[in-house]
């Protein structure tokens, strides 16, 4: 594993050496799993900007609306 340096302020490393009572094995664990926690928040948002400029796009567009109830259409035909 590569390891790098950082600065943290004294709230922050205080945090960080409480790793044993917050259930970690050493500060780079609890580091790592919060570095992912971050990546996983981080990517949820970006789903949710997508999901919502795709509503918008939708919405505005009347050409887009019809060919997606002509494909539901389609789908329902076919499971009946």
């Amino acid at each position: 594993m590569q390891q790098t340096k950082i600065s943290l302020d004294e709230s922050q490393l205080d945090f960080l050496n409480s790793y044993r009572e917050l259930g970690f094995k050493d500060k780079s664990s609890l580091v790592r799993t919060a570095i992912q926690e971050f990546i996983r928040s981080f990517e949820r948002q970006k789903l949710a900007k997508s999901a919502k400029l795709y509503a918008e796009v939708y919405k505005e567009d009347e050409d887009l609306r019809l060919l997606t109830d002509s494909a539901i259409q389609g789908w329902h035909n076919e499971l009946d």
